[in-house]
This record gives structure tokens, sequence and C-alpha cells, in this order.
């Protein structure tokens, strides 16, 4: 086999495991609260409730980029923390919903000013069930498990097509074999100059 080809397959094993596991990306979250059981408090809460633009992952995993509508709800969050209510409390009303005193919330508010009335009505009345997050990441890295195969072996295919021999050429065996190729190298090298 082909040094390229090793090192080629232990690098994408190393990006597989990374990707796989979920605690490397997973619990990178920003949240502007500065009291430490209010930051596990945000953190709680938002590893326990769907990402809205990508279901299939928690909020908290979910960056700016992804879903701005999440980004606003982690705002949402970290006012209820900061009014004192505990995570299970916000879990269950993002359940059942806030009330109308959720519209009072400028995030919220916002949300209505922009027309979005589907996201303030679901805050006031609740996401029901399906915002509880249940992530079953088994699918997801079986997935990732079968592209890091499936890219190993086209690397592997690619390496073998672009140089067919490159498995028949073998180094020398032994020292005496290397120098004596050296020295023939050499001697070649002098016969062109002369």
């Amino acid at each position: 086999m082909n040094a390229v080809f090793y090192k080629t397959l232990i690098f994408f094993s190393i990006v597989v495991l990374f990707v796989l596991n979920g605690q490397v990306f997973g619990d990178s979250t920003f949240t502007n609260l500065s009291e430490p059981d209010q930051i596990r408090t945000f953190h709680e809460v938002t590893s326990r409730i769907r990402c809205i633009c990508i279901p299939s992952i928690t909020i908290k995993s979910c960056s700016f980029n992804n879903c701005t509508v999440s980004a606003k709800l982690k705002i949402f969050i970290e006012n209820r923390i900061a009014k004192g209510e505990s995570a299970d409390v916000i879990v269950d009303k993002m359940v059942h919903g806030f009330g109308e005193e959720a519209l009072q919330d400028p995030v919220i508010r916002k949300f209505v000013e922009a027309g979005n009335t589907g996201m303030a009505n679901s805050v006031v009345f609740g996401f029901g069930e399906n915002i509880l997050a249940t992530p079953d990441s088994t699918w997801i890295n079986l997935s990732l498990c079968l592209a890091g195969v499936l890219g190993i072996l086209f690397i592997f295919l690619y390496i073998k097509r672009k140089n067919p021999n490159s498995s028949k050429t073998a180094a020398p065996d032994s020292p005496k074999q290397e120098t004596e190729a050296f020295k023939r190298y050499l001697s070649e090298i002098e016969e062109k100059q002369k």
C-alpha cells in the first residue's frame, strides 16, 4: 500500500472520530449570562429543546448562522432565566405556552413587529411535545461513518488509478542494495558530465 493512502486514512479516521463525538462541537453555544447557575440552567434548557430550523439538533448546537429564529429564542430563554425561572419551568412552558405575558418580552415583540406571529403564538400557546429534543443521533452517526468510509474508498481508488504500479514498485530490501543504487546514480551523473 501507498504511504499517502495510509496518511489519508489516518486523517479521515481522526476527522470522523471528531465529528462523531458530539461533545467536541455540541457544547459550544454562547450566552450573555454571567452567573454560573444561570449558565448551567441555560445549557440545560438549550440541550432539552430542538432547533426550530434544523429539528434534528438541539437549539444548543444550532448557531446563529444556521438559524436566526433559534438564536432569538436563545435570547428569550436567557431573559426567562434572568427572571428566575428554572430549567424545568422554561422547558414545560416551551411545550405548553408562556401565556400572554410573554408578549411583553422584547424578543417576542420583535417577532410580532416583523410579522412572525406564528412564532409569537407558539411561544404564547406552546410548541407542543415536538419542541422537546429527543435526538437520536444513530442515523446521523451512521451516515457520517458511511460518508467517511466512502471517502476513504474513493481516495484509495483514485490513488490506485492514478498510479497503478505503486504497490508493485517496492523499495530496496536492504541498505546494501540502497547503497548500490545510489552509487549507480552517481556514476550516471558522472558519465553525463564527461
